[in-house]
């Protein structure tokens, strides 16, 4: 295993920065990761959604109209392949497909600027509902076991009732120089937020019961890997946590790999 370390002046992560994160540390802290292995990826994969369930890894892409090879998809990756077993395809005329998450057989799909997102069985992945969300974007999506958690590219995460879809409650993304716009795909890993960054190669951990940013992940050597295989690869965007494995698998849009990497979360 890899291990990537921060330098300079950075702060790392130890024991007693851990305790200070929970009394107000002003800085959040470097996280240092490890690189466990390198699993392939579709490159024609706009990666817009990522999570584990049951040990399966699903993946949701969006179709930007001027990359005619993408489409709006939702499937389970072969890890072996990196090929996505396709359950669900939206017309990439009308929806831009978004954000995903799965919270007790139903998983959630958002969308761009639709205003509306879908529910669908995760067994059978037949629609059985849609819902509409007060935010003007769809982004990234997560589930803390009780409510959906999406975000909107702008430093807002918005808690939503997943029967009723009500807005249930925000929080403001913030570090010591204020909010942090642009948050993207979104994961919960035991009791912390992680999420990515649009256009940057950093994932942050935040504290959702204050929405202040109490770590940060910076994976630039994983883009420069990824282009240096794919040149044309875009932004790093997605990141799935295995609860039962203890895994955390993260890619990119048109990334040649995913990659399962190690930290202390």
């Amino acid at each position: 295993m890899l291990t990537v370390t921060g330098c300079g002046n950075a702060k790392t992560e130890t024991g007693a920065q851990k305790n200070a994160q929970s009394s107000n540390a002003s800085e959040p802290v470097l996280i240092n990761y490890g690189v466990v292995k390198a699993y392939p990826h579709d490159t024609t994969a706009f990666t817009e959604g990522f999570l584990v369930h049951e040990g399966k890894l699903y993946e949701s892409t969006g179709s930007p109209a001027d990359l005619t090879q993408t489409k709006s998809l939702i499937g389970v990756v072969d890890l072996a392949t990196g090929q996505l077993d396709v359950k669900v395809e939206l017309d990439r005329n009308r929806y831009f497909g978004e954000g995903i998450a799965i919270l007790k057989d139903r998983l959630y799909q958002l969308t761009y600027v639709s205003k509306v997102g879908f529910v669908y069985d995760v067994n059978t992945f037949k629609r059985t509902n849609e819902f509409t969300y007060p935010s003007k974007e769809g982004w990234g999506m997560t589930t803390d076991g009780t409510h959906l958690i999406m975000s909107d590219g702008t430093s807002k995460l918005t808690y939503l009732n997943p029967t009723t879809f009500k807005e249930e409650k925000t929080i403001t993304v913030q570090d010591p120089n204020g909010p942090v716009e642009n948050i993207n795909e979104l994961e919960y890993i035991k009791g912390f937020l992680y999420a990515n960054v649009y256009t940057t190669n950093t994932i942050l951990k935040i504290d959702p019961s204050s929405g202040k940013v109490v770590g940060k992940l910076d994976l630039t050597s994983l883009e420069q890997d990824a282009k240096s295989k794919k040149p044309n690869a875009l932004e790093l965007n997605g990141i799935a946590y295995d609860s039962t494995a203890g895994k955390v698998y993260v890619t990119g849009k048109l990334w040649p790999n995913i990659y399962e990497i190690k930290f202390s979360y």
